[in-house]
């Protein structure tokens, strides 16, 4: 049957099972844009920026599994949405960014909304596709959703010239891909695994190290059962939260720069450090010539490239996590013998017992920790959970009672300011029975704001919990520490009416200033199942801590009790 290039594209998201697509139409994508006016399988969300549209199908792929879709136009429309690809490149997040562009004959004579999408992208896509003949596209498709959702997931970019999505061909959707040099190893080597089993049998001080690519690999269970079995202790990243559960007490808690005493310290004295799905990032490592200095290394990832790219590592092993792990398991299952490790887990509990993660609470001034362990007391069960960046970020880390890492969404590597909002719609819309809350700060949540119009419009209720403290502060913070209290550019006492706001694009508004009202906002917000914003006056300067400064190790930290200076409300 002939089709038009635009009717392909919406046939091949059809057979794909798509059924959400976030978008922002023109004139360069206007063609794809009539054949979804035409279909009724596919719903569209119209975000108000391009960047949300990306940031959407990063929420909506985290929380469902499935492969995001956004739809944008060229020239401003791509450049929008850069931010978005970047960040689900940083993170891993299965994404498929179909974009218009100009026509052939005028790719490279600076048309109007003409721009070099394919060479902008290519530092921050997995892979990316300029269409140059229709009789490809259907072909095209199949490969990047293929690519996105393999390996390790990311975002695949389809560069479509409107030329070619009105030209016509017959369709046909390929069962399957042949990509001849993209094959990503599943199986590790079972002889490195047996080499790390029997490191793991010689190792008197071991520690797990779980990072995203565990998240991505859907390797929770298998995590949770070697802990089981070995009593081996582990930390998480940032984007690993909720793996190991919050009350596991074999857990940590989160290592790196706002980490744990207890996981800081761990990794600071562990002699075998078994990294599953993570890569050894900046924020986490501390000083790189420090890090894991009487430590020999484990390193399980399904991409080779990140393997031993910063560290010297033992044990490489390149395969899925999820196998690799319950391969391990197996090994291990033959010949372990329980209670090696007691001591161990003792002088780590004595850790956890001496810097817990603490605040001086007040019935005076709402402080943000207090607000998200009640978000997570009160709620927990039917949260999804997204933030923006910044303290109110580390705070969320740190203080919320994670159970299962779906239900969390944070803008890790890009660390991106404005993440939390679209990335909260696209959680709603995968699930809907969900309570999908945004944990903002009054710097973070300007950057996509007019996304509760987006939400108001759809009828998807985000509540967002705006930690305001009129400033931008953790740049505040490193102000504070750093640079002698000198707050350029970061006091933001000219404040917005967050309230009317939310009113004006069709939600509903709180101001709160204690806890009971904080309490009663959330309840309401919740019957009242629309968009919401609730806006929290916290603490001032309070401060995230533990903290490793920049370059530091990570035994080098600030603790509560080394910061007893005064502080303004």
């Amino acid at each position: 049957m002939n089709m038009t290039g635009s009717k392909i594209v919406i046939e091949s998201l059809i057979n794909e099972g798509v059924d959400i697509v976030f978008g922002y139409p023109g004139g360069a994508i206007m063609n794809v844009y009539d054949e979804l006016y035409k279909q009724d399988t596919i719903t569209h969300i119209l975000n108000r920026h391009e960047q949300a549209c990306v940031i959407s199908a990063n929420g909506y792929a985290r929380v469902s599994g499935k492969v995001g879709v956004a739809v944008v136009t060229s020239g401003p429309g791509f450049t929008n949405a850069l931010t978005g690809i970047a960040d689900a490149y940083m993170d891993s997040i299965p994404v498929v960014i179909i974009s218009g562009q100009v026509p052939l004959p005028l790719v490279g004579t600076d048309g109007f909304q003409e721009i070099d999408a394919i060479g902008i992208s290519r530092p921050c896509t997995k892979h990316n596709f300029l269409v140059k003949d229709v009789r490809d596209l259907a072909r095209i498709l199949k490969e990047a959703f293929y690519i996105a959702r393999s390996g390790r997931p990311g975002p695949v970019l389809v560069d479509i010239p409107k030329d070619i999505s009105s030209h016509h061909t017959r369709f046909h959707y390929p069962d399957t891909v042949n990509l001849p040099t993209y094959k990503p190893t599943v199986k590790g080597n079972i002889k490195q695994v047996k080499k790390l089993s029997k490191a793991i049998s010689e190792a008197k001080k071991p520690l797990i190290y779980v990072g995203g690519g565990a998240v991505r690999s859907g390797a929770t269970d298998e995590i949770r059962k070697l802990l089981e079995l070995t009593h081996i202790p582990a930390v998480e990243t940032l984007m690993a939260r909720g793996i190991l559960g919050f009350d596991n007490p074999l857990s940590m808690g989160m290592l790196g720069m706002h980490g744990t005493y207890s996981a800081n310290m761990a990794m600071s004295e562990t002699d075998l450090i078994i990294s599953i799905g993570a890569r050894f990032d900046d924020r986490v490592t501390g000083n790189l010539n420090t890090f894991g200095k009487n430590a020999k290394i484990a390193h399980i990832d399904i991409d080779p490239a990140s393997i031993a790219k910063l560290v010297e590592v033992d044990y490489p092993i390149v395969g899925d996590v999820k196998v690799v792990v319950q391969d391990l398991i197996d090994v291990l299952e033959e010949d372990f013998h329980q209670g090696k490790f007691f001591s161990w887990n003792e002088e780590l509990q004595k850790y956890k017992a001496e810097h817990p993660l603490e605040y001086e609470d007040s019935d005076e001034v709402l402080k943000p920790q207090w607000v998200i362990e009640t978000l997570g007391e009160k709620w927990g069960d039917d949260i999804v959970l997204s933030t923006d960046v910044g303290q109110h970020q580390m705070w969320a880390a740190q203080f919320y009672p994670f159970r299962h890492p779906d239900d969390w969404l944070s803008s890790s590597g890009l660390g991106t300011m404005g993440f939390g909002l679209p990335a909260a719609i696209g959680a709603k819309v995968a699930k809907m029975d969900r309570i999908s809350v945004n944990v903002s700060g009054d710097g973070s949540i300007l950057m996509n704001i007019h996304e509760i119009m987006t939400a108001s419009q759809y009828g998807i209720p985000v509540i967002n919990v705006i930690l305001n403290n009129a400033y931008l502060g953790m740049v505040r913070q490193w102000q504070s520490f750093f640079y002698d209290e000198r707050f350029s550019q970061t006091n933001l006492e000219y404040r917005a009416d967050f309230t009317k706001i939310a009113e004006g694009f069709g939600g509903i508004g709180y101001k709160v200033k204690t806890k009971q009202e904080f309490i009663d906002a959330m309840s309401d917000a919740i019957a009242q199942n629309k968009t919401a914003i609730i806006d929290v006056d916290i603490h001032r300067k309070e401060d995230v801590l533990p903290m490793v400064p920049a370059g530091a190790s990570l035994n080098e930290m600030i603790l509560f009790k080394d910061t007893n200076k005064p502080k303004d409300k």
